[in-house]
């Protein structure tokens, strides 16, 4: 199983758009470090969207417990996820659960977007390090 890096931001070390918007929710009123540890359980047991929908919720549930607030992250990763299999890919903030957050790390994680004007210090701290 893969484990995600401590000195990295998840956003830095899932394979593609989905997988983003999943630690997105995630993150959402957790610590990284149990994020971080979850994460890959869960992209390992659904790999696909598809695989995820076709899943059972109480199991999707059970997996998200230790980043707090299991229920409700599991019904927004599985709203989000039926949204996503529609999306155009353009604005984030589309997707059912995925907020400023979301939508500032998509930009600037999927979009080269350098100009967004994130409030999170995590996504301030990256755009610094990477325009100076």
């Amino acid at each position: 199983m893969k484990v995600l890096r401590d000195d990295l931001m998840v956003q830095q070390q899932v394979a593609n758009s989905w997988e983003h918007m999943i630690g997105v929710i995630c993150l959402n009123q957790s610590h990284r470090k149990p994020v971080k540890r979850v994460l890959p359980a869960l992209l390992k047991r659904y790999p696909t969207p598809e695989r995820l929908l076709r899943g059972r919720h109480k199991t999707l549930e059970k997996i998200l417990e230790p980043c707090g607030l299991g229920k409700v992250k599991a019904k927004r990763i599985r709203r989000m996820t039926e949204d996503y299999l529609t999306w155009d890919g353009n604005d984030a903030s589309k997707l059912y659960g995925i907020g400023k957050y979301g939508s500032d790390s998509y930009e600037i994680f999927y979009k080269n977007n350098y100009t967004t004007n994130p409030t999170d210090k995590e996504l301030k701290r990256y755009l610094f390090e990477i325009l100076k």
